[in-house]
Parts: structure tokens; sequence; C-alpha cells
């Protein structure tokens, strides 16, 4: 029997993990990727470090992680979810290790582990793989998929299309008759110019909440202030879950910001109660709360309050004015900027046209779509790598079947 011919079109997670999948007796496959490397964000995922999972292992639970795509992931992830993905890798070599705070790395802290793993695979496999291969036009003659490329142009009986969220690789599968969510950027960092944050950046806080009254959201976790405004899990989570409001309001509008994490009842208590143990102690001198003496002092000086005053002699109205600015502090977010190099977006391929009982189209056949290319993304912590995983694993099946 000859065997039957793959292409797929993209090298990232979910086309290099869908490869080393793949029967090598039955299929000859070709990865057509348009950088000069392959598996270019595996590479730059977590510092460098691949946060390749996250450690929950209940498939309920993993999709309410994904703004979207968690309806159609649920079935997908009953049948290969984290566990899965930790079991793959240490068959083939690679030591995994799960951190504090859930998420998946490799032993090595160095993506190249996860990269060496696939390629490995793949390679052992006798699979071909032509970078700085830009597809231009894809045609469906008969049975066939023809594929024009700069690196030539090939045929195959089945195309695997997991080329990541550009433009030009939606406008493509729109040419195949694929209708497309118009994609906008989910994960990212607030822009703020406030007083409260000017030069701190690096300053962190272990439990904030955030919040945005238009929107009626709410999140919490660690934070950071950076040059440009705020970022840190708590803000990350709510970009993407309000991607599609926040594009609506180009990024314009009024966030409130609690850096302790507690109630402001709870805040009050705290401050009184060191009151009346410290009475003699100076309020710039005074440690109430888990934040660093520096931010400390800006919110002292916010709140019009000598860093020299006696504690005992604080006025009612500074103190709620402290409080304020911990608990309920309102600031303007003007614009957004990328979230270290992982670009995420929300919008792709539209799920009702993908059958996820094996990631293929329900408009071409012979087709198969899987990752960023489709209408689904999740929070940071490993999790959009989580869905290429088991999206490609599935297309694999079905083609092994």
């Amino acid at each position: 029997m000859a065997k039957k011919k793959i292409i797929i079109i993209g090298g990232g997670a979910a086309g290099f993990f869908c490869a080393a999948n793949l029967d090598e007796s039955k299929y000859d496959v070709l990865i057509l990727e348009q950088n000069s490397d392959v598996l270019q964000k595996v590479k730059i995922s977590g510092g460098g470090r691949c946060n390749v999972s996250h450690a929950c292992f209940d498939p309920r639970e993993l999709v309410g992680f994904y703004p979207r795509g968690n309806k159609e992931l649920l079935s997908v992830f009953h049948k290969f979810q984290p566990g899965d993905t930790m079991d793959w890798f240490e068959t083939r070599g690679v030591a995994l290790k799960i951190e504090d705070d859930s998420r998946i790395f490799p032993e090595s802290n160095s993506s190249q582990t996860i990269i060496d793993a696939m390629t490995k695979e793949v390679s052992r496999k006798k699979f071909e793989v032509k970078t700085q291969a830009v597809v231009s036009a894809i045609e469906k003659t008969g049975e066939k998929f023809m594929v024009k490329s700069g690196a030539g142009d090939f045929t195959a009986d089945y195309l695997i299309y997991c080329t990541g969220s550009s433009p030009k690789s939606l406008k493509l599968i729109q040419t195949l008759g694929h209708k497309i969510v118009e994609p906008v950027p989910s994960l990212f960092t607030f822009n703020i110019k406030n007083e409260t944050l000017k030069d701190l950046m690096g300053t962190s806080f272990p439990h904030a909440e955030v919040s945005i009254p238009a929107l009626k959201a709410e999140e919490s976790g660690p934070m950071l202030i950076t040059h440009w405004g705020l970022s840190g899990p708590a803000i990350l989570k709510i970009s993407a879950w309000k991607a599609r409001e926040l594009a609506a309001v180009k990024y314009q509008f009024e966030i409130f910001v609690n850096f302790l994490g507690i109630s402001r009842v709870e805040a009050l208590y705290m401050l009184k109660d060191y009151r009346l143990q410290n009475p003699k102690k100076t309020i710039g001198a005074s440690k109430i709360f888990n934040i660093t003496t520096r931010f400390w002092h800006r919110i002292l000086w916010l709140s019009m309050v000598n860093l020299d005053k006696n504690i005992s002699t604080l006025t009612t109205k500074e103190v709620e004015s402290i409080i304020t600015n911990l608990c309920e502090n309102g600031m303007k977010v003007s614009g957004k900027s990328t979230y270290k190099d992982e670009f995420v977006t929300a919008g792709g391929v539209n799920l009702k046209e993908i059958n996820f009982r094996n990631m293929s189209s329900k408009v071409v056949d012979g087709l198969y779509v899987a990752g960023e290319v489709l209408n689904i993304d999740a929070v940071t912590g490993g999790f959009n790598f989580q869905a290429c995983w088991s999206e490609a694993w599935l297309m694999a099946q079905d083609l092994n079947a």
C-alpha cells in the first residue's frame, strides 16, 4: 500500500505535536513553517523555560480557564488532558515539575528540552520539515489538496492547518470556505499613567483585586507595577475574559484596584488595631500591610499624610483616605501592551465549523484545524499549550485509526 500524504501548515506546538503522534507506516508527512525556525512560541514561552501545561486534571475544572472554547474543549480534555501531556513527554525522557502555582515546566528549566523531544520524534519518523516556506494558496481539487508555497508546490491527501492567528493565515483558511470570528488581542497588560504607580516599576502585590465596573468584571491574583502600568495574573485574567469588550471601548476605561486583596473593613480594622498596639510610632515607619515601604510611602503621600506624623494622631479623614487609596484606587487605563512576547488573540475559525471529536473541518473533507487559528484562547499559565497538545493528539488518533 502506498503511503498517504499529509501536509501540516504551521510548525508550532499543535503542528509538531500532531506530526510526532502520526503513524509513519501509513503517512508521508511534510511540515511547512513560514519562519526560519520551528516551534518559536514554545522557545520563548515562560521566559524561555516553556510553561508546558497546568496541573489541573479535571476536564470540567480545566475548561474554566478558557474564555473562548470552554464548551467545545470539554470533550477534548476528556480524551487528552494535562496528565496525558506529562506522560507523553516523560516517556520520551523529559522530566517535568509542577511549581507552587500549578504551572508545569521541564526540570531542565529550558524550552529546548521540549523542542528536542518533539523534533526528535518527527525526525525519527523521517517526516520532512521545510522552513521559510510561506504558503500563498491552498486549493482542493477532487480528493487532493494543492498547496503553493515559497518552498515549492505540493499535493496531499490530508491537510492539517495549525498556523496561529495571523491575519494572513486566517484569510487563507477563509478561501477554503471557513468563517472567521474577527481576532482581537487577548492577553495584555494595561497602560496607566497614575501617580500611584509612578517610578515604582517592579513593585509586586501577592493578592490584588481588580475590577472594571463598566463591564461588571472582577479578577484577583498577583499583580505587578511595570514601566507602562499594571501587569501580572490579575490583569491578564481580566484582559482575557473581557478581550472583546475592551477592544470595543478601544482600551479606554476606568479600573479600580485593591492592592491588599482584603476588604475595606478588614484593612481599617488592621490599621486601627496596629495603632492601638503601637501608639508611639510614626505612620511612615509603621509596617501594617504586606506592601513595600516605598509603596506605603506613596500611599501616604497620595493621602496627604506626613510620614513623621504620630500614628495615634491620624484623623478619621486621613485614615479613610489611606484605606481608599489602598483598597479602592480608581485609575484611567489608556491603551494596552503585549504581555512579554506571548501574543494571544481571541478570534479565529468559527468553532461551529469544527468537529471536536477529531478536530476535522465540517466545511472541507480531509482538512483538520487546531491551535490558535481557532477561536479558542486561555488565560496565562500553560493552558494555551494544553489546548494545542490535546487538539493535535485527537487529530493524530483520528488519522491513525
